[in-house]
């Protein structure tokens, strides 16, 4: 049996913190293995405690999430995957996370099975967007301003080691915010397969995740 996924929980409400591990504690294979209740404790003992996904909220005092998972990121001893959990649907804090460096947005009003979705999918390096999320991210970095001229839109920018022509296929259905399942459907391809793509394209672009693999893309122009 493996390890189980360890999670710091990040969260100025008590309360809330207790729920949230009370359903992962619950889980046979997370287990939370410490809390912090500003952003500055969050940095520190992200540092102690090395867990492997981290839950974040944005709003506290000493520091915000979005600084604090800045932080953590940045730590090259550190190697957790953020999710950003607020109670605020703002394209703000999305942007703002995602240049941070989360790997995940998500909202405190989500079911139980969201979150303990979410732990596991970013404890195995993926990202974790919500389809609606992730069109507004595409409309944020694949749409230029109306005020916009060709002349004005940033050149396309190439990744280290060109993507084959179906890798560049999977991104684009990544940007969609398809799974690999539904990947795999659309291509014909099994799902092993799309994974190995997935992995390659991570690799190529220099990406954490998939979430940002989307973002670098949309920003170079490269979907």
């Amino acid at each position: 049996m493996s390890d189980p996924i360890r999670v710091m929980l990040v969260d100025d409400h008590a309360l809330l913190r207790a729920g949230f591990r009370t359903i992962l504690d619950a889980q046979p294979d997370i287990r939370v293995v410490g809390e912090a209740a500003t952003g500055a404790e969050a940095v520190a003992q992200a540092t102690a405690l090395q867990p492997d996904v981290i839950s974040m909220d944005v709003q506290m005092p000493d520091m915000d999430g979005i600084e604090a998972t800045r932080r953590i990121v940045a730590d090259p001893a550190v190697h957790a995957a953020i999710a950003i959990v607020t109670t605020f649907d703002q394209d703000d804090y999305l942007f703002s996370a995602l240049d941070a460096g989360a790997s995940g947005f998500l909202l405190k009003n989500s079911g139980p099975e969201d979150l303990v979705a979410a732990v596991r999918v970013l404890a195995v390096g993926d990202g974790m967007l919500a389809p609606e999320v992730t069109r507004r991210v595409v409309r944020r970095y694949a749409a230029p301003a109306a005020s916009d001229t060709a002349a004005k839109r940033p050149t396309p920018s190439e990744p280290a080691e060109p993507l084959t022509e179906r890798e560049s296929e999977v991104l684009a259905l990544m940007a969609e915010a398809m799974s690999n399942a539904e990947i795999a459907a659309r291509l014909f391809i099994g799902k092993a397969t799309v994974k190995t793509h997935v992995s390659r394209i991570l690799q190529k672009l220099g990406a954490r995740d998939r979430v940002q693999a989307i973002v670098l893309a949309l920003r170079g122009g490269l979907v």
